[in-house]
């Protein structure tokens, strides 16, 4: 080479193509088999019913006829494929929001145990839920039904609780500039306690109305029957602008992670990005409550398990969390469904079956950790 000939600057010269990287292909596999399991649950759950048996084929017609895209199946089917889709989605959606929910808030508070059941946000959300019903004069679950939507009372009356729940946890939670764990689970418990407390003292009051008690024990333990396509445009818009913060956060929550001394000190906006994580946090759960009622611990169990599977970058756990959560969600419902048939329970009784014993196990493993925190 000619000594006289320019020569670009090191960090101005062409480099080769960057080799995909194990931790890329390892979140790649994650989402192939997210995505594989939820088209496996979706064609589970159209295809359980009490009625007969609805065929791959047979559920694609009716969607495309649902969308006004071809013609309606004969006789009832139609009508039967249009409610299986409708709870498939809406059930997908509601996975999706609260395991996302969970991973946005456990980037904020650098705490791999919170999650929107524990802290309290999905049971605040519940209560401002049921007391919107109660001074609407009492909706019923049939009435409700019959309205299609949640009223829009309900929705914000959920978003209400939930963003107050989640601000008195993050005021009460904070000790010497920083989150203590311990601190953040007590204050979680205390206020599960005293808004279940509530929401019993409510049901009490309500129990000479059956279809206001009925209400509220549905919207306590969550209730996927009886959906319309306004809880899917609901969920979809919460989702869909929740999920628009990912480019504005990912990154930067992965700066928080190592501290927010050395994340400010790397020009990250601290307090945007946590108020912009809470903002989505609270509006995917309390969209997800106001749809089909209050259903914990996928928020926990989710994250866990992409973080796991995938690693801790946020901008890569953010995205998982909603293919996941949808995927985890619709297979839990399918399969009790399939396996219990009329026997099945409510989904928020499933979830504390399989989430509770999974927060104990998390527990048992950190306590050491814990115990330095």
């Amino acid at each position: 080479m000619n000594p006289s000939q320019p020569v670009d600057p090191p960090s101005l010269q062409p480099s080769p193509q960057a080799a995909p990287t194990p931790g890329g292909k390892r979140v790649w596999w994650v989402a192939c088999g997210a995505l594989t399991l939820l088209m496996a649950a979706i064609w589970v759950s159209l295809g359980v019913g009490r009625s007969e048996e609805i065929d791959a084929m047979l559920a694609l017609r009716g969607a495309l006829a649902w969308m006004g895209l071809g013609e309606p199946l004969p006789d009832a089917q139609q009508w039967i494929v249009e409610l299986r889709w409708t709870r498939t989605l809406v059930t997908a959606l509601v996975g999706a929001g609260l395991a996302y929910a969970g991973a946005l808030l456990q980037g904020v508070f650098r705490n791999d145990l919170a999650a929107p059941s524990i802290l309290g946000t999905t049971a605040g959300a519940s209560l401002g839920a049921s007391i919107a019903i109660l001074a609407v004069g009492g909706y019923g679950v049939e009435f409700l039904a019959s309205m299609g939507p949640a009223p829009v009372l309900v929705m914000i009356a959920a978003f209400t609780g939930a963003a107050l729940v989640t601000w008195l946890v993050a005021m009460l939670g904070r000790s010497g500039g920083r989150y203590s764990v311990p601190t953040l689970l007590l204050v979680g418990i205390a206020i599960n306690a005293v808004v279940g407390g509530i929401l019993a003292a409510m049901q009490s009051f309500a129990l000479s109305d059956f279809e206001v008690a009925k209400a509220l024990f549905a919207w306590g333990f969550g209730h996927l029957d009886d959906k319309g396509p306004t809880e899917i445009g609901l969920l979809c818009l919460a989702l869909a602008i929740g999920a628009s913060i990912i480019p504005f956060v990912g990154r930067e929550m992965d700066l928080l992670a190592a501290g927010e001394e050395d994340a400010l000190a790397l020009g990250v906006d601290t307090g945007r990005v946590k108020a912009l994580a809470l903002l989505a946090a609270t509006l995917c759960a309390a969209a997800s409550v106001a749809a089909v009622g209050q259903i914990a611990f996928v928020g926990l169990v989710v994250p866990h398990i992409v973080r796991l599977l995938a690693g801790r970058s946020y901008r890569d756990l953010l995205p998982l969390s909603l293919l996941a959560g949808a995927a985890f969600l619709l297979s839990v419902d399918a399969s009790q469904r399939w396996l219990l048939g009329d026997l099945r329970l409510r989904p928020g009784v499933t979830l504390s079956l399989v989430g509770g014993p999974f927060f104990l196990a998390l527990l048992v493993v950190n306590r050491r950790r814990m115990s330095s925190w």
